[in-house]
């Protein structure tokens, strides 16, 4: 079972070439975060027309590098002005990005569940 559970998830400011795979990518990370590429986090890139992503993830027995292209549209991304910025988002933002929501503008309200039984 695929699990992205442990770790946190970073956004790569600015375009990424997505010629580039695991080792391409891991030298991004590096280069570009200052954090180790095997560790459990989640690193997010985008290519140049914000049409296709890349997520570059490590577990215990190796890499993946998962792949999303729209048909229509473009995604909501930083860009280059953050290029030296580490963006760290939390799984329901990156939702709503994957969903097509600038997940910036959109601002979590504060409210409290209500406890079962």
């Amino acid at each position: 079972m695929l699990s992205f559970t442990g770790g946190r998830i970073f956004l790569v400011p600015g375009p990424t070439d997505m010629r580039k795979s695991y080792d391409g990518l891991s030298g991004v990370v590096r280069d570009r975060l200052g954090t180790d590429p095997q560790s459990r986090d989640l690193c997010v890139f985008c290519n140049r027309a914000r049409n296709r992503l890349k997520v570059l993830l490590h577990d215990e027995s190796g890499a993946w590098v998962l792949a999303k292209r729209l048909d229509v549209g473009t995604f909501a991304w930083p860009g280059e002005s953050a290029a030296g910025a580490r963006i760290e988002y939390d799984e329901h933002r990156l939702l709503l990005l994957l969903r097509g929501f600038d997940a910036e503008r959109i601002t979590p309200r504060r409210w409290a569940r209500r406890k079962a039984g």
